[in-house]
């Protein structure tokens, strides 16, 4: 089986978790792995044996002064490449555009850029057939990731009608916490909706949602609270039942002392997530309450691992090696572990 081969633009928290992944699939190779640093994130390529190159020739000397053995440039890595997922630093991707294009590469960007700069938006489960042969799209932030989830779950079971979430926001990426972050404080975002309302809706037009978000001074994920009136009224198995209908919402319970997104990490070292990762959406069953035709519910999003099976999707769909939605989530929920119960 010919296998598409994958470049990754930043080696950073989720280039590193993207190359992981294109390593497991079967339909797809490494090409490489790019980035400017010399220090021990790249390091860590060099020994999973991941071809790495540098963004131009100033950096590849640094890199060679620093002992790792540089394959070249990122220009070598695109004419070696089928496909380039851009992981870089929010802001810099867009200026990459340009080369991708100019050298006729599909490229996928991350949540941090607009939509403009696409002109689509991905997430799996709801519009994978939309991607299937474009030359670009924009994989949609963690929260934003989440939310179109979960609604696309309601939307499907026909129970949808509009929704009004509450995000409480971490700070920062774990890693940066001793460089940036917020402490003893709560920052509410200036403006009612927060972005992550009409990014939702640049997936899915047809949602009815707004959302409002709070910084808070912890790291290890984000919490969701939302309120959604249905289209019916209904009651909560049938709710669930919808929930459950994606592959990617997982279910815990406040009952099993998972009352925390501290307790719910440990859970993910506990069953041998790599990195401690969450992929799926982890959605409090014995706190979701309906009353007449409105659902109220609450669920923790693991912004570093969240988007990585959208990413392996979004590959799929653009270089169109699987037509499938379905098949390509079955084939990337089984190489990554991702599951509807942890336990």
């Amino acid at each position: 089986m010919e296998k598409i081969r994958v470049a990754i633009n930043g080696y950073g928290v989720i280039g590193k978790r993207v190359a992981d992944a294109v390593h497991l699939q079967e339909d797809m190779e490494l090409a490489g792995v790019c980035d400017v640093i010399t220090d021990w994130r790249i390091q860590m390529a060099v020994l999973k044996k991941y071809p790495v190159f540098a963004s131009d020739d100033m950096f590849k000397t640094k890199m060679n002064e620093a002992g790792i053995n540089s394959s070249g440039t990122l220009n070598d890595l695109l004419a070696s490449s089928d496909i380039i997922v851009d992981c870089t630093p929010k802001k810099i991707a867009a200026q990459n555009i340009e080369l991708y294009k100019k050298l006729g590469k599909k490229f996928i960007l991350q949540g941090g850029e607009k939509h403009e700069a696409t002109g689509h938006s991905f997430s799996a489960e709801n519009n994978y057939a939309t991607a299937i042969n474009l030359d670009a799209t924009r994989v949609v932030s963690c929260n934003t990731t989440s939310i179109v989830r979960t609604l696309t779950a309601l939307k499907n079971a026909g129970l949808l009608l509009k929704a009004r979430g509450t995000l409480l926001r971490r700070a920062t990426d774990p890693w940066e916490s001793h460089l940036t972050g917020i402490m003893n404080t709560l920052v509410p975002e200036k403006e009612i909706p927060s972005h992550q309302g009409p990014d939702a809706q640049s997936v899915d037009p047809s949602f009815d949602v707004i959302t409002s978000a709070v910084k808070v001074p912890e790291t290890l994920s984000h919490l969701h609270y939302w309120n959604v009136q249905l289209t019916r009224k209904a009651d909560k198995e049938e709710v669930l039942d919808a929930f459950n209908k994606s592959t990617r919402i997982a279910m815990i319970k406040y009952s099993d002392e998972l009352a925390a997104n501290n307790t719910v990490k440990e859970l993910m070292l506990a069953i041998g997530r790599p990195y401690g990762d969450m992929y799926e959406v982890a959605l409090w069953q014995d706190m979701l309450k309906v009353v007449g035709d409105e659902v109220f519910y609450a669920y923790l999003v693991d912004n570093q691992a969240i988007v990585i099976p959208e990413t392996i999707d979004a590959i799929r769909a653009l270089t169109g090696i699987e037509p499938d939605a379905e098949k390509s989530i079955l084939k990337t929920n089984e190489s990554l572990g991702v599951k509807q119960s942890f336990y």
